[in-house]
């Protein structure tokens, strides 16, 4: 902690701790916070810890597992995912899509298509502008879409971008 100290941590806007112990991570980003560091990043490689450490106010957890588990996801999934973030606590995700031509989703305005009642095209990205779509909003190829989607109906919003 004295070390920490030593650092002038009121100076510094961000704090990244990455030992190989997860505790030591979790404690020295909690000294950051209490010494006014803005933003946190604490590699937790014990999944009990997540929870807390989020509870506990770190801003940002790395943790291989669940990095690979993302990875392995995005090639599992249909259609062109470029990210996806599994929502704790719900039994939903949120999925980033690259729209190409000639698919469902650039066929007709939103409100004509019939997306899955449990998914919600979130916002768009379109010639490097962020977008909320609304009913008449059209994609096009290139857009990148960000989409809200319960577990259960994931394969059926994939075919909209396939």
């Amino acid at each position: 902690v004295s070390a920490l100290e030593d650092e002038n941590l009121e100076d510094m806007d961000a704090f990244i701790s990455l030992t190989a112990d997860s505790e030591t991570n979790i404690m020295s980003s909690l000294v950051a916070k209490s010494h006014g560091v803005k933003k946190t990043i604490a590699r937790v490689e014990n999944i009990d810890y997540i929870n807390l450490s989020h509870n506990i106010g770190i801003d940002t957890l790395i943790n291989k597992k669940i990095i690979a588990a993302n990875e392995i996801f995005k090639y599992l999934r249909k259609g062109e995912v470029k990210a996806i973030a599994n929502l704790h606590g719900l039994d939903a995700e949120l999925i980033e899509f690259d729209v190409k031509a000639n698919t469902k989703i650039t066929s007709k305005p939103l409100r004509e298509l019939k997306l899955p009642k449990s998914s919600n095209i979130a916002g768009v990205i379109r010639n490097n502008e962020g977008f909320v779509p609304f009913g008449g909003f059209q994609l096009q190829e290139g857009d990148k879409a960000v989409v809200f989607v319960h577990h259960q109906a994931i394969s059926d919003i994939e075919e909209f971008f396939n």
